[in-house]
């Protein structure tokens, strides 16, 4: 299909006008925002050669559009990820313009949430996505998913249910800074008594390097496990790195730089127990955008 100007400005337009939005349901669904990127620049494509003098609503269009392209991805990119060494982590996107990422709020968008909806299926992460982030009615999502309202309340309440039953209410913002700046202080000196009593009981480290040397390859759980884990890597890890905060995911996060280079993007996340969970990123092919 050939554009004029005139048609090639209006496309442009609205692609644009709904763009952080099918970004945001992109990300959400495959927690990469290489894929995500990739999956809107699939969606434009679509979108110049659509005959778009019938399409009533561009946003719906678009939006189902993205919803289907992105289940099909995210089965695919589900085969690719048991090769993955090690834990697989979802990959940090930069929320400090938008905290969040094209959404009416910021759910499903933490990456204790992305980490639990992988274990979803690809249309229960889609249903789930789309009322809990975009607020979209039943009967809409049942027509992107080509299903019925009843099929789809079922598919939300499996995965709500899925996401509360594993996860502990997360504490606020503030408080999680708060904790993450206590924890690089009693990390970086090695303080065990100190680290203790930040942590919940079964507070869980996890690394994502993909096989990378001196990157743990399993989680290691558990308050004294942790903690020794962590008086171990003090004697090294720490030495003349600069540390940069960020806002990644909507939350506090922390650049670790050394010799000039990212070392790693980190993060912690809690509950009223203390620290539940910390996120090491080391893989530089997922960590660049937000580093």
């Amino acid at each position: 299909m050939t554009l004029s100007q005139g048609d090639l400005e209006s496309a442009v337009a609205i692609f644009t006008s709904v763009r952080p939005r099918l970004f945001g349901i992109a990300y959400r669904m495959l927690s990469s925002t290489a894929e995500a990127e990739d999956l809107v620049q699939d969606v434009w494509v679509r979108w110049q050669t659509t005959d778009r003098s019938t399409v009533v609503n561009p946003g719906a269009f678009l939006a189902t559009a993205m919803t289907r392209m992105a289940i099909n991805a995210l089965q695919s990119a589900r085969v690719r990820r048991e090769a993955y060494i090690g834990p697989w982590l979802p990959e940090p996107v930069d929320t400090s313009a938008d905290p969040y990422l094209g959404a009416e709020r910021g759910e499903a968008l933490e990456f204790a949430t992305l980490m639990l909806m992988e274990k979803l299926t690809a249309n229960e992460r889609a249903a789930y996505v789309l009322r809990e982030a975009f607020d979209y009615p039943y009967d809409q999502i049942a027509q992107i998913l080509k299903s019925t309202e009843p099929a789809v309340r079922q598919l939300v309440s499996r995965a709500r249910k899925h996401v509360a039953e594993e996860r502990h209410a997360p504490v606020a913002a503030g408080a999680q800074r708060e904790l993450l700046d206590a924890f690089l202080a009693a990390a970086r000196a090695g303080e065990v008594a100190a680290l203790e009593q930040l942590f919940a009981a079964e507070v869980t480290s996890f690394s994502d390097g993909n096989g990378r040397v001196r990157v743990a390859r399993k989680p290691i759980v558990g308050t004294i496990r942790v903690t020794r884990f962590l008086a171990a890597i003090s004697t090294w890890f720490w030495d003349d790195v600069d540390l940069r905060f960020v806002s990644a995911n909507g939350q506090t996060s922390v650049v670790v730089h050394h010799g000039g280079a990212v070392r790693c993007v980190l993060t912690i996340g809690a509950s009223a127990d203390g620290i539940d969970h910390i996120l090491w990123m080391f893989n530089p092919d997922k960590i660049g955008a937000i580093s």
